[in-house]
């Protein structure tokens, strides 16, 4: 028997906590319910970020000050524990700040509430609809551009408390008022003010190890009690934080104001709340992205919480909720695992509230302000202006900036939407055609959209080629439409029919709005050749020699170098950059792959993955050869050692699919016929044969039907039987004894394009846990694998 010897590497294999959303071993005795010490950690730096925030926040709105405590809270046990981003950390964000106090403006406190507890409702009927994805077709730009707009509007209106005065309800009214602010400085608000900006932008900067580690306690906590210790020492006159007795906490009451005032209030509190809510998803999903920890955000299910938490806070008295993106920065950053970290911290307010409000009442509001002022400066991002800039959208950015500003955060909105429109209908007819003649070959240039409108133009510029011409036209362009191709087609046969040439160039990419089936502007490219985003290639030469010669360049020749050149053009341009960085870096793959040698499993697609992400093994039939039976090809078991001790990967698929040779061969090959080198390696299928065709003995099945043929219940057998093949390689024994590695089954079927997955968390007694979106459950006849179609 052959043993896996340890190959000495460092070790990488990365801190595997134990969340709900990582499998491991078999528990033993009932389930437990256990926090990771990461999330811990976590927990405590995301509340000592929480904390003084809150209150800033609920400070810059006119809110009783207990309404941030009581939104930190709701968010980070309702939003945390019901919300779909597991990472994610929800409370009173500044992005909310302007609208809420223009609620608190214009309807009281009660009616805020209200208003909080209704927006909450319309994210749980829009979460109901499933439409949470929508959200993510709003442009970036208007998104930037509004937190940019209320960033600006809670920087002026901090800035009065800065100076020691009190803040105007309106930007405007700010501004106007700033000169007679200026000329009257409160000296220690000022410098209180001063004192906690400098340690806010000091302390991230601090040198050296020592500054390393100290750099570890949140700016905001050290800036905060540094100005509240300074001001204590120095015995300073300076208003702070009164927090009332919970007993007179208000609540929210029935919705008091114009309806058509109220229903716009409600759409511009679910609208802030839920954009906000969906892109910090998405972002701290690309934060995490390298994570195998951690899944993928539920948008529905995150807005569904989100909109549960409103409710809640809002019946509580407390300001809205939506996911603030420091909070949960700091989260990941921290090394949180799990959803257990944002409720923790949800806990460490709810401790805060009760038992530090003497603490609490000694921080100075200035300090608050000019906290909450840096928070709103940072929102107008240098960042996302140059990429706006970049991308031509500078336009929108400004106008919904300034809409928000000026008029407020609905009206910004609506008009950043308009201008966006109007911009890309603008790029939609500004389609550029020009002609030119070069070595007598006549170019017609298309640069844009090719749409029905810019047809006319297309038809002058073609017209003026003169009959029997060489002609090259370059689409540089993403799309065309019928219209647009019916012309180029129909020019194109007429000119031909008169004795020209045509060749039809466009860049990678370019799509043509036609039917099915046909060949879009002679350009013969197969489905699977545009899938890929190749370039139209012309088709291959005729062989030119005579009867019976071939040429010197065959066809199978001729599509490699096809592809080898559609790639240096399209595709090396996109990926030499990351293949550069594994060049360096070297490979640190985090699953070993193991499938059949078939040509119709493409594994980088069928897993989304790319260049250093699979340690792939291929062989007929997706057999694992026990040890000791590898007939003198120790490949698959070299494989497996190096994958397991040297790369150290987290996971071992074994994947199978439908309509395998290798499993009909194993059906119908005659035992007793002479060995070949294909007969002696399905001789390691054997296994799988007999327990597929043993009636006493689990078997496999798809969830929902029973299998089509024996075919593809030995293909399903198969994947089970390899996994426990691997099972009998000692170091894959100890890496799953240690808990550092996961099996994995699946099966992949060609016809219908779809994988099922297969999860053996505990195969003796019989449970299969939900692994990956995918149920895999088992009953006395046998293993289930279940559809992972959503």
């Amino acid at each position: 028997m052959s043993a896996c010897v340890p190959t000495h590497a460092p070790d990488s294999s990365p801190h595997r906590a134990e969340s709900e959303h990582q499998p491991h071993s078999p528990p033993e005795g009932p389930r437990r319910f256990r926090v990771a010490g990461a999330d811990v950690s976590a927990s405590i730096a995301v509340f000592l970020i929480a904390l003084p925030l809150s209150l800033g926040i609920a400070l810059a709105t006119g809110a009783p000050l207990q309404a941030g405590l009581v939104a930190a809270a709701v968010g980070g046990l309702v939003a945390g524990r019901l919300g779909g981003s597991p990472l994610q950390v929800s409370g009173p964000a500044a992005g909310l700040t302007v609208v809420t106090a223009d609620l608190i403006h214009q309807y009281g406190w009660r009616t805020t509430c209200a208003v909080t507890v209704l927006a909450g409702l319309s994210q749980l009927g829009l979460a109901q609809l499933r439409v949470a994805r929508s959200a993510l077709a709003v442009s970036p730009a208007i998104v930037h551009g509004m937190l940019a707009g209320i960033g600006v509007t809670i920087a002026v209106a901090q800035l009065h408390i800065v100076l020691g005065g009190t803040p105007q309800s309106a930007v405007l009214d700010n501004v106007g008022a700033l000169p007679a602010q200026l000329a009257h400085l409160h000296p220690a608000a000022v410098s209180m003010s001063a004192l906690t900006l400098a340690l806010l932008f000091a302390w991230p900067r601090l040198p050296g190890p020592v500054g390393r580690r100290l750099r570890s306690i949140p700016a905001a906590l050290v800036a905060v009690a540094g100005a509240t210790a300074a001001a204590a020492l120095a015995g300073l006159s300076l208003p702070k934080v009164e927090l009332p007795s919970w007993r007179s906490h208000a609540l929210a009451g029935l919705p008091e104001g114009p309806v058509l005032g109220l229903v716009a209030a409600v759409l511009t509190t679910t609208l802030v709340c839920s954009v906000q809510s969906l892109l910090g998803a998405v972002a701290m999903d690309k934060l995490a992205a390298g994570r195998t920890d951690v899944r993928r955000s539920d948008l529905d299910r995150e807005l569904r919480g989100q909109g549960a938490a409103n409710v809640i806070s809002g019946a509580l008295g407390g300001l809205p909720i939506a996911g603030v993106a420091v909070r949960s920065t700091a989260n990941v950053r921290a090394g949180a695992v799990s959803r257990n970290s944002t409720m923790l911290h949800g806990v460490w307010v709810v401790a805060a509230a009760l038992f530090l409000v003497p603490a609490l009442e000694l921080i100075p509001l200035a300090s608050l302000a000019a906290l909450v002022m840096a928070v709103g400066l940072q929102m107008v991002s240098l960042h996302h202006i140059r990429t706006v800039t970049r991308h031509r959208e500078v336009l929108v950015y400004a106008a919904t900036t300034l809409g928000v500003v000026l008029l407020g955060v609905l009206e910004g909105v609506a008009i950043g939407i308009a201008v966006a429109v109007g911009v890309a209908l603008h790029r939609l007819t500004r389609t550029r055609i020009t002609h030119e003649e070069k070595d007598g070959v006549h170019h017609v240039h298309v640069r844009g959209q090719l749409t029905f409108l810019a047809v006319p133009r297309l038809s002058r510029a073609l017209h003026q080629v003169p009959q029997g011409a060489e002609t090259v036209v370059e689409l540089d362009g993403s799309f065309m439409d019928h219209a647009a191709y019916e012309s180029l087609q129909d020019w194109q046969h007429a000119h031909r029919a008169r004795g020209g040439s045509v060749e039809i160039t466009g860049r990678a990419g370019t799509r043509i709005a036609e039917p099915a089936g046909s060949s879009a502007a002679g350009c013969r490219c197969r489905p699977w050749t545009a899938w890929r985003n190749h370039q139209c290639a012309a088709p291959a030469p005729a062989p030119t020699g005579g009867p019976g010669e071939e040429s010197a360049e065959g066809p199978s020749n001729h599509q490699l170098a096809r592809g080898i050149s559609a790639f240096q053009t399209n595709t090396a341009p996109l990926v030499r950059r990351e293949l550069a960085r594994l060049a360096r870096e070297g490979q640190q793959p985090s699953q070993l792959f193991l499938t059949c040698a078939d040509s119709r499993l493409v594994t980088s697609m069928i897993t989304s993955s790319g260049p250093g992400d699979l340690f792939v093994v291929r062989n007929v039939g997706n057999l694992v050869p026990m040890p000791g039976e590898e007939s003198a090809d120790d490949s698959v078991a070299a494989a497996i050692e190096y994958a397991v001790e040297v790369l150290k990967v987290r996971s071992i698929t074994v994947c199978g699919h439908s309509g395998c040779g290798a499993m009909q061969a194993l059906l119908t090959t005659d035992p007793r016929a002479s060995q070949t080198p294909l007969r002696r390696w399905l001789r390691h299928g054997l296994p799988s044969l007999e327990r597929a065709t043993d009636k006493n003995r689990s078997w496999a099945r798809i969830a929902g039907r029973e299998p089509a043929d024996a075919v593809e219940q030995l293909c399903l057998t198969n994947v089970i039987q390899q996994l426990t093949h691997l099972r009998a390689h000692e170091c894959v024994e100890r890496a799953l004894r240690e808990g550092t590695l996961e099996l994995h089954g699946m099966y992949f079927h060609v016809g219908e394009a779809q994988a099922y997955l297969l999860t053996e968390d505990a195969p003796d007694s019989g449970v299969f846990d939900r692994v990956a979106g995918t149920t895999a459950e088992a009953g006395s006849k046998g293993t289930v694998l279940h559809d992972t179609r959503v």
